[in-house]
């Protein structure tokens, strides 16, 4: 099973290269944060508690969730785009701090990984914890104002208040209990500040091959 693992803050570019990357090397991409999303998501819709810890744990281990090349799917809907949506970043990292979630999450990502044949996985703690022996461990970086102004090419916004809320997010993934934002022992930064996809993939192609 060959697993390449991709770490980083929000808006460092580990979809876009993860997505890129995998199409390069013949692997399936699956992007783990679009998980918690998706269980924000269907709790928020069904209007459920998200500090209840048991409720929103039981409600991760009961539903279908599909995520994939033609979007997320949660109980039949069509969620690729809901999840994105502002309400659910803003609410996200309640849901990605559940342990129990957490654990459901890990399980499926590994069956996921099984089912593959690996492929090229992104998320907050992949290389840290999901796959700790990944062929390689990649931890993606870039400042908050370049991730911030990413954000506002893509959807729009405020960048100011983008990236106080992307400080805010990182502090809360680096310090929560449960699988927090790290460097993960042999992983490999890439700051892909002022770096464009190709030039990132090169580089990572790079590393691979001195791998």
């Amino acid at each position: 099973m060959r697993v390449i693992a991709i770490d980083g803050p929000a808006g460092a570019g580990k979809s876009t290269i993860g997505r890129a990357l995998a199409a390069r090397l013949g692997l399936q991409y699956l992007d783990t944060g679009a998980m918690y999303r998706a269980v924000t998501f269907i709790a928020m819709r069904r209007e459920l508690p998200l500090h209840d810890t048991e409720v929103i744990a039981e409600l991760s281990r009961q539903i279908d969730l599909r995520v994939d090349d033609d979007g997320v799917f949660v109980d039949g809907l069509d969620a690729t785009s809901a999840i994105r949506t502002p309400q659910v970043t803003a609410a996200v990292s309640a849901v990605a701090a559940n342990s129990g979630v957490r654990t459901e999450m890990r399980r499926r990502q590994r069956e996921w990984a099984m089912q593959h044949g690996g492929g090229v996985i992104e998320g907050r703690d992949i290389g840290s914890v999901v796959f700790p022996d990944a062929e390689l461990k990649l931890h993606l970086t870039a400042s908050p104002r370049i991730r911030a102004e990413r954000r506002v090419a893509e959807a729009g916004g405020d960048v100011d208040e983008i990236e106080a809320a992307i400080a805010a997010r990182d502090h809360y993934d680096s310090t929560r209990a449960d699988s927090p934002l790290t460097l993960a022992d042999g992983s490999i930064v890439v700051d892909t500040t002022g770096l464009g996809i190709d030039a990132v993939i090169a580089h990572i192609e790079s590393l691979m091959e001195q791998a």
